[in-house]
């Protein structure tokens, strides 16, 4: 899978700057069936391979119960990397839509599906749950606490959930939106177009597409950003070698 490489270095190297595994883990991968999500539980699949540290993994995709959805594609792809998928049906939708009309529903339905994800990944013997946030969701979360809440955050690279008594993992926080897209045109991933009415219509769509201009006359704009939160050691990041751009 020479289409992977390039994901793969990237996964491998923030796994070991973090040191997000450790031998005998058992790492829930919540799937969204996005391509971001996708491309994790596959990068994590493949590196089951060869790395150092022996780690086992399991799918989970919660169904937030919107009319329609089918993940067979998913369970068909998880098969073929010898994984574990579970999908676990909810009404979050009906919750967040029709019952609180939400105006603004995302936060809530975060919370939600974060729960769920978190409470089945102990019911299948995981103590780490593993995100696909990426290089650009760091940069665009770091700008949209300081945008709306006048604070310097991110969410962070490693976080221990005492409550749940997990970790929470994002290996692709050094691999850009851009990597994760070329993989995905590339790699026949199972990607499956999210049915939510909020999908695209979000502050972070208007805060990707603001850095994207601003990135027209300063390039390099994300990068500096996002060294600039490392060298400040936001929420657990910390200062690091240069990254391709």
């Amino acid at each position: 899978m020479k289409e992977i490489q390039r994901i793969l270095s990237f996964t491998r190297r923030a796994v070991d700057d973090y040191k997000m595994i450790k031998d005998g883990d058992k790492i829930a991968v919540g799937v969204s069936s996005g391509k971001d999500s996708l491309t994790l539980l596959t990068a994590l699949a493949e590196m089951r391979r060869f790395y150092p540290q022996k780690y086992d993994i399991c799918g989970i995709t919660v169904d937030m119960g919107f009319e329609g959805a089918d993940f067979s594609p998913i369970v068909e792809y998880c098969k073929s990397l010898n994984v574990e998928y579970k999908v676990i049906k909810t009404e979050i939708a009906k919750i967040i839509f029709d019952v609180r009309k939400e105006s603004n529903p995302c936060s809530l339905c975060s919370k939600m599906r974060r729960g769920v994800l978190n409470s089945t990944a102990k019911e299948l013997g995981c103590n780490s749950v593993a995100l696909g946030h990426h290089f650009d969701d760091a940069v665009e979360t770091f700008m949209l606490n300081i945008f709306f809440e006048g604070r310097l955050g991110c969410f962070s690279p490693v976080t221990y959930l005492s409550q749940s008594d997990i970790n929470v993992i994002r290996p692709l926080i050094y691999a850009q939106e851009k990597d994760i897209l070329y993989f995905s045109r590339h790699f026949p991933l199972p990607i499956i177009e999210s049915r939510c009415p909020e999908n695209h219509a979000t502050e972070r769509e208007n805060m990707k597409a603001l850095l994207k201009k601003l990135e027209t006359d300063n390039k390099g704009l994300r990068h500096r950003i996002f060294n600039a939160m490392c060298k400040g050691e936001i929420d657990g990041f910390k200062p690091f070698g240069r990254l391709p751009e």
